[in-house]
């Protein structure tokens, strides 16, 4: 292994308080559910070796043109009680070349479940996901963004949680008390993507402390009518998506501090089968981060089957992204449309490809992104994903990634 490729002292002392911190809760559960049955223990998972590279020289000379990092997510499964109770534990781990605050630890999911006829309690870290649309997850708010993962923003944090479902003919409630916050991660100063100025986690800040800023409370209402899929949601707590605050350090050097505040959020996502077309919208307000604003992404998917007689699927994905803020918008998406190809070609390998562009109709900026997977034999699977950004406009939040073109190469081996 090269020697950037290891950790220094202070980054192991980091890594090792964090496992011990995560896995005080976890023995809790554990020790819970010894005095069960102990039924055959099944194990599984992936191990992954992942190569980043980038186009352009970087912006700044501390940033590479190229990272190695390996990562493991083994699955350990154990039920009991006739199937009725169970727990599952699933630990995370990466180790990075060259950016340090791409490794880390964290438990995804470390879950006891208990099944009712009519309801359902879960209990401990877990990950859920709320959400229908292709380009961003507005709805999705329950877990913190895991953002050194990938900027697609789509890997995230266990959070811990108590989750209680009534399962009814009326549809299915879901009660949530969040006791515990994870800040969101960030590039160091040596990763990429990443902001300019440099984001300093060391520094953030929080509107309350304490008990309030660990506990949050959520509630879902899902159903499906007819062709219909419908979620309404709300959010209590501290924000998962912090605001960035301009300060100047010590040595004089600009930063940004993520600010996390209270919010509220109520969220509704729709969908809607018709034969071969798949219609989707979700939309949030919240309040709490400055004036309330009101979110969107809807639009379809229409899917074209056994393409000429063969096994090919063939989707042409449209949507449309709305925030109310406008150029104020601390985000990249406020008024873009995206619009892709998705490949199916059904085959034994599960071979898949995404490709799609976004457009930026006020800053004419263009985001395009290229995703494919395909098995290769029973335990090893490869990730391909190249993202290309056209940035001109210096006033666009995306000017900073005007550099960071990168095609991201990954092999899976599943156990």
């Amino acid at each position: 292994m090269p020697d950037n490729l290891a950790f220094n002292g202070g980054q192991k002392q980091t890594l090792l308080l964090a496992i011990h911190s995560k896995l005080q809760f976890g023995l809790i559960l554990v020790c819970f559910c010894s005095i069960s049955p102990i039924a055959a223990l099944e194990i599984s998972g992936y191990g992954a070796i992942e190569s980043l590279s980038f186009f352009h020289p970087p912006l700044d000379p501390q940033q590479h043109a190229h990272y190695l990092s390996i990562a493991i997510e083994p699955e350990f499964y154990h039920a009991w009680d006739e199937g009725l109770q169970s727990l599952v534990f699933v630990p995370y781990y990466r180790l990075s070349q060259h950016d340090s605050s791409r490794s880390h630890f964290d438990i995804r999911e470390l879950t006891w479940l208990k099944v009712a006829d009519d309801w359902e309690l879960k209990v401990g870290i877990r990950k859920e996901f709320w959400g229908v649309s292709e380009a961003q997850h507005l709805v999705d708010i329950i877990n913190q963004t895991d953002l050194v993962e990938n900027s697609d923003t789509e890997d995230k944090l266990g959070q811990p949680m108590i989750n209680l479902s009534l399962i009814q003919d009326w549809g299915t409630l879901d009660l949530y008390l969040l006791t515990g916050f994870q800040t969101r991660t960030f590039a160091g100063r040596a990763g990429r993507l990443r902001s300019f100025p440099a984001i300093d986690v060391d520094a953030e800040e929080f509107e309350k402390h304490g008990l309030e800023k660990h506990l949050a409370y959520a509630f879902r209402w899902s159903h499906s009518v007819a062709n219909w899929d419908i979620g309404i949601s709300h959010f209590y707590g501290t924000s998962r998506d912090p605001s960035l605050r301009r300060n100047i350090d010590k040595a004089g050097q600009t930063r940004l501090i993520p600010y996390y505040e209270m919010i509220h959020q109520t969220g509704l996502d729709l969908q809607l089968t018709l034969e071969s077309v798949l219609w989707t919208l979700e939309t949030i307000v919240r309040s709490g981060q400055g004036k309330t604003y009101f979110a969107s992404t809807a639009g379809f998917e229409y899917s074209f089957y056994n393409l000429l007689g063969s096994a090919l699927d063939i989707g042409i994905v449209s949507e449309y992204l709305y925030d109310s803020r406008g150029s104020h918008a601390p985000v990249v998406f406020q008024d873009d449309f995206l619009v892709a190809l998705r490949f199916a070609l059904n085959d034994i390998q599960s071979t898949e490809l995404l490709a799609g562009v976004i457009f930026d109709r006020r800053h004419h900026t263009r985001f395009y992104n290229i995703e494919a997977s395909r098995r290769l034999g029973d335990h090893w699977k490869i990730e391909l994903e190249a993202r290309f950004f056209s940035v001109g406009d210096n006033h666009d939040p995306a000017f900073i990634f005007r550099k960071d073109d990168h095609l991201r190469l990954e092999l899976r081996y599943y156990f």
